[in-house]
């Protein structure tokens, strides 16, 4: 696995790639505040004639922003344009958790060309009617985390992310690497992903994964909503595991992506 980076919008973007045998393409896309490791365990599942890249997010991770550049959605959309672009890939599969998800997703309603396949786990729906009292919600949330004490909101993050103790620990180291403020940034901008396109369906084949104990926002709900009315996307609920359920049970969510990769 090499690490590997190109420069865009002031910042220089990592990412970890593993050559294929085949001009077939994943690509990762991590969490909120997380990185590039939290599919160290997914790494095993993945056919050896797939090309794979894990990418830090700019802001997170080894993709530092310089000069106080702040978070910008529309300033990853190029990144990931960029990295396809670097690497001349036409089209690729896109497997995303949480944030990462949300990322996945934009890039196939904006770029449908671009991808083959989906895999989204613990993310919310981007396309989805929201009720009044969920766009509040989403609304005033930058003020709520402004008014929790850093330490206490990535300790309730861990809490709430994780079911094994591995899982909660990584997500607290993360969560060192940046600030409250970073954080803000990042949860605000999330936001601009949200387009409440009912009509929208799936061009791809689409795999949702969800922890059973995700109790995040609307994930589940929504999650099941979403199957029920999208005939491309197939869930599959993960048992034992909370927000990030490829952490908390690998073995079982890796069972369930070698079975998309092998029928796509």
């Amino acid at each position: 696995m090499k690490e590997l980076t190109f420069y865009n919008l002031d910042c220089g973007v990592h990412y970890w790639y593993i050559q294929g045998q085949e001009n077939k393409w994943v690509i990762f896309f991590h969490g909120a505040g997380l990185d590039h490791n939290m599919f160290k365990a997914q790494l095993k599942v993945v056919p050896a004639s797939y090309n794979v890249i894990l990418l830090d997010v700019r802001g997170h991770g080894a993709s530092k922003l310089k000069n106080g550049r702040k978070f910008v959605m529309e300033d990853v959309i190029s990144d990931v344009k960029k990295l396809y672009e670097v690497n001349n890939i036409d089209k690729a599969i896109l497997i995303g958790q949480s944030m990462g998800g949300n990322l996945a997703q934009e890039i196939v309603y904006r770029y449908p060309n671009m991808v083959y396949g989906l895999i989204l786990i613990d993310c919310s729906q981007n396309t989805a009617k929201l009720k009044t009292i969920e766009k509040l919600s989403l609304k005033t949330s930058g003020i709520l985390f402004k008014l929790y004490p850093w330490k206490l909101l990535i300790k309730a993050s861990s809490l709430a992310s994780g079911n094994e103790a591995s899982t909660k620990d990584y997500i607290v180291e993360c969560f060192k690497n940046i600030s409250k403020g970073q954080f803000i940034d990042i949860m605000t901008e999330l936001i601009k992903c949200l387009h409440e396109d009912c009509k929208f369906k799936m061009s791809v084949p689409v795999l949702l994964i969800c922890g059973e104990d995700d109790r995040l926002g609307n994930i589940k709900k929504i999650m099941r909503k979403w199957e029920r009315e999208d005939s491309n996307c197939t869930l599959k609920i993960i048992a034992n595991a909370a927000h990030n359920s490829n952490q908390d049970k690998p073995e079982r969510v890796n069972e369930v992506i070698s079975e998309f990769l092998n029928k796509i």
